[in-house]
């Protein structure tokens, strides 16, 4: 392998995603070789439409401001033909070793233009959401255009397995887990100034969901498993973090079962450590998950975790042991769950410091060289045919 990788990752993303999170963290960390190891010069090409400044888009702004190339591709729309070309040329100009591609639409353009034939690539799949019928569409080109890299990167068992049914043979599959920084607790400051920004209750256990606000993470589910805990008496405050299409079907269920007063959304957030620091129990309900770092970061932080036994979150969490799993869609067994944690002082210690040492294999230094070991391989391979 050359003493430095040149790297053009393809990313959509409106805002600083899990996987946008760690793309960012790596790019940055990468320049600097540990001994032994090449360094990688990794940019960006990402997408953008409207009549804002790309520097609008969070995505944007930070991959800029810690030094990272942006190659910003405008288009009209999720199809737009002329970003291929832009796309292309983006490439001719960088001259890339190998090209990461982070959806479904990035996946198909590389395959589509035959610029899978000219660049080593390497894409990377994180799981699907379906927000609209358009979106489940693109989804389903991954089953055509993920056929032809040599190799993919995926970030459970779970979603390699999503990616045998499309025909893919496991052994071009590698799976590798997100990674998270250290927990840095927030300044008492910092905790006081978002309890009295949002009205947030003291001396109440306070329970704390971080996700963008979509179907598949199971915020409706919670706000009915939040109705069971207050029949019951069991005292709590709710704390949403996070912006979606869910938002209006959220506030609708907590209207409709009166709990104006027990949960609040604050929505998107760019800091969450006050969250995390002043939070009692933190839950991921969700549908489908595949390696969440907001999961991650909970543990890290020692808040002890309430999750669906969904995806990838087994991988990272063990029931009983380090965290509490619970059925997806069930929002009985939520509730119970959450019951029994709020009551039982030694068990939610207990979980918080098994958490702790299971976040310790996470680490960015680990990802780093799991990522570069995975980058020899392609390395050493010819584009796809």
């Amino acid at each position: 392998m050359k003493d430095t990788v040149k790297v053009v990752s393809i990313m959509e993303a409106q805002s600083v995603t899990g996987p946008a999170k760690n793309l960012l963290e790596f790019a940055r960390r990468a320049r600097q070789a540990p001994q032994g190891l090449p360094a990688v010069d990794l940019s960006v090409v990402t997408y953008h439409r409207g009549s804002l400044p790309p520097e609008s888009n969070p995505f944007i702004a930070e991959a800029k401001a810690s030094g990272i190339a942006v190659d910003v591709i405008q288009e009209s729309g999720a199809l737009d033909r002329s970003a291929i070309p832009q796309i292309s040329a983006a490439l001719a100009n960088r001259k890339p070793d190998l090209v990461q591609t982070h959806n479904s639409k990035s996946h198909f353009l590389m395959r589509y233009t035959g610029l899978c034939k000219q660049y080593r690539w390497l894409p990377f799949h994180h799981g699907y959401t379906r927000p609209d019928l358009k979106m489940w569409m693109i989804h389903q080109l991954d089953r055509w255009s993920l056929r032809a890299p040599s190799h993919i990167v995926t970030v459970c068992g779970p979603f390699r397995d999503q990616l045998a049914g499309h025909g893919i043979p496991t052994d071009r599959v590698t799976v590798q887990h997100n990674a998270i920084k250290p927990f840095v607790p927030a300044s008492d400051t910092a905790v006081e100034k978002i309890r009295r920004d949002f009205h947030l209750p003291t001396g109440t256990p306070l329970l704390v969901m971080i996700s963008r606000l979509s179907h598949e993470k199971g915020h409706v589910d919670f706000v009915r498993a939040a109705a069971i805990l207050k029949q019951r008496g069991v005292p709590f405050h709710a704390v949403i973090v996070g912006e979606g299409l869910e938002r209006t079907p959220i506030e609708a269920e907590r209207a409709k079962h009166q709990l104006g007063d027990s949960i609040t959304l604050v929505g998107h957030q760019n800091i969450i450590a006050p969250y995390l620091t002043m939070a009692s129990l933190f839950l991921m309900p969700s549908h489908s998950e595949g390696s969440p770092n907001a999961l991650l970061e909970a543990m890290a932080a020692g808040v002890p975790v309430v999750a669906a036994h969904v995806g990838g979150i087994p991988e990272i969490a063990t029931h009983d042991e380090n965290a509490y799993l619970v059925p997806p869609s069930n929002p009985v067994k939520l509730a119970e769950a959450i019951e029994t944690l709020l009551r039982d002082q030694n068990l939610r210690h207990r979980l918080s410091s098994a958490a702790r040492l299971v976040t310790e294999r996470f680490t960015y230094e680990a990802y780093h060289r799991a990522l570069l070991g995975i980058y020899q391989r392609v390395l050493a391979e010819k584009p796809a045919a």
